[in-house]
């Protein structure tokens, strides 16, 4: 009777916290979404762990999770630090590379096969909740992370349900999902990389190549969003969003860009960033646009001669305008159809976790969204992160992006760099800004 009794408590208590686990779930209210320390204790939970009870009565517990290359290493250690912190209870648990870019298309492929826990970016949340495949955080959760991570994170992690309630999809891994200026200090100097004309002929006097994935939407976006383009969300959840802009100003921005990739031909060059941390490596590389998730492999690349600073500068008829990017957060969520849903939760908030997200900041380079690992002097005193936060002030946020924005834009960026476009050809070029927005807009 005593274990029945047992049984049915640990019932009760998982479905407590997990009720936030199915659709229709709301966070909001007095006792969630609050930030108070009082409702983490309430949660049980000490540092992303909890108490067995959360896991309910599931055990033999077999999952998959997705992470970037980058980081299959050391979420493989880091889940078996998990397994020792649950060693009453017994885990296969599989770690596949997956891209976090493509994390989405495969849960939509078919959510049934996928990984019970992945990354992702920002902008494929809205995708992932309207086709119901993401569990909302465990209800009983979400004052911790709440309270744990930074408010632009869980603001961008908060869509609406089916019930039109504010609910939150994802747990924060990171708030770094942006890009910056990564140079060779002995080619390209601080105050080179200031402007993207002294970066260029920093690294032709060196014969080095400047390295940007101009046929990238990601990054050629950067095109037309420095010319005034901005984004601004979705029209009836669908359909790609712009805020008014001048034209004409754009168009000579886009001039600009042209002008100087084409006199800086052979220095410029457009390639995966992959090839900047080669690039660097073989000796041919001095500067590269290139993110945070590649920091490691840069710094080893480059040793004592690694240099970083926001996106530069770019000057269009006689005024200096700055670089401007797309930025945005990373997640671990969990999978709606996962088997065991509440081992799933759990070991998302571990690997989301204050613990897991200094480490990977230590080791890979990453920006924590956690609020106590910002503050430590591994963030506070980074170059990289440092010149990410100073971008992220000169950037479009990346959530509720439509589908059809990365090919127009990659094709945008695809024209301005080939040998036949001619920069003077103001006509052409407006025809190209418009027929990118056209094409993002009508395909949506």
């Amino acid at each position: 009777m005593k274990k029945i009794l047992a049984i049915l408590m640990a019932g009760v208590l998982t479905a407590t916290a997990f009720a936030g686990c199915g659709e229709g779930a709301s966070n909001t209210g007095s006792d969630s979404g609050s930030g108070s320390s009082q409702g983490s204790q309430a949660a049980g939970i000490d540092s992303a762990v909890v108490d067995y009870k959360y896991f309910g009565e599931e055990d033999n517990v077999k999952l998959k999770v997705w992470a970037p290359d980058a980081a299959v290493s050391l979420i493989k250690q880091q889940i078996e630090e998990f397994k020792k912190t649950y060693s009453e209870k017994t885990f296969d648990i599989t770690v596949i590379a997956q891209g976090e870019s493509d994390a989405a298309t495969q849960m939509l492929n078919d959510a049934s096969v996928a990984a019970d826990v992945f990354g992702l970016p920002s902008d494929q949340l809205n995708k992932l909740v309207d086709a119901g495949v993401i569990a909302p955080v465990a209800k009983g959760f979400v004052d911790y992370v709440t309270s744990s991570n930074s408010e632009d994170t869980i603001k961008a992690g908060t869509l609406k349900n089916s019930k039109g309630e504010d609910t939150l999809y994802a747990y924060p891994e990171t708030n770094d999902n942006g890009y910056y200026l990564v140079y060779d200090n002995t080619v390209v100097t601080a105050e080179d990389a200031k402007t993207l004309e002294g970066t260029l002929e920093a690294c032709k006097k060196a014969n080095k190549k400047f390295i940007f994935d101009a046929g990238d939407g990601f990054y050629a976006c950067t095109f037309a969003f420095t010319g005034g383009v901005k984004i601004d969300g979705l029209e009836d959840g669908i359909t790609q969003k712009f805020v008014d802009y001048d034209e004409d100003e754009a168009v000579k921005t886009l001039q600009a860009f042209a002008r100087l990739i084409k006199k800086y031909k052979g220095t410029f060059t457009s390639l995966n960033v992959k090839n900047v941390a080669s690039g660097f490596a073989n000796g041919t590389c001095g500067a590269g646009v290139d993110g945070s998730w590649d920091t490691a492999v840069n710094m080893k690349s480059l040793g004592d001669k690694f240099g970083a600073a926001k996106l530069p500068t770019i000057n269009v008829d006689g005024e200096d305008k700055q670089l401007v990017s797309m930025f945005g957060y990373k997640y671990i969520g969990v999978n709606g159809s996962s088997k065991y849903p509440a081992s799933a939760q759990i070991l998302a908030l571990y690997l989301a976790g204050e613990d897991c997200q200094k480490q990977r900041t230590e080791e890979l380079g990453w920006g924590p969204s956690n609020i106590n690992v910002q503050k430590d002097p591994i963030v506070t005193e980074s170059a990289v992160l440092n010149a990410i936060k100073d971008q992220s002030l000169n950037s479009c946020t990346q959530v509720n992006i439509a589908s059809t924005f990365w090919t127009p834009m990659g094709n945008l960026g695809n024209k301005l760099v080939a040998d036949e476009w001619d920069p003077e050809d103001t006509a052409a070029t407006k025809k190209l800004l418009q027929d990118t927005i056209t094409n993002i807009r009508d395909e949506g």
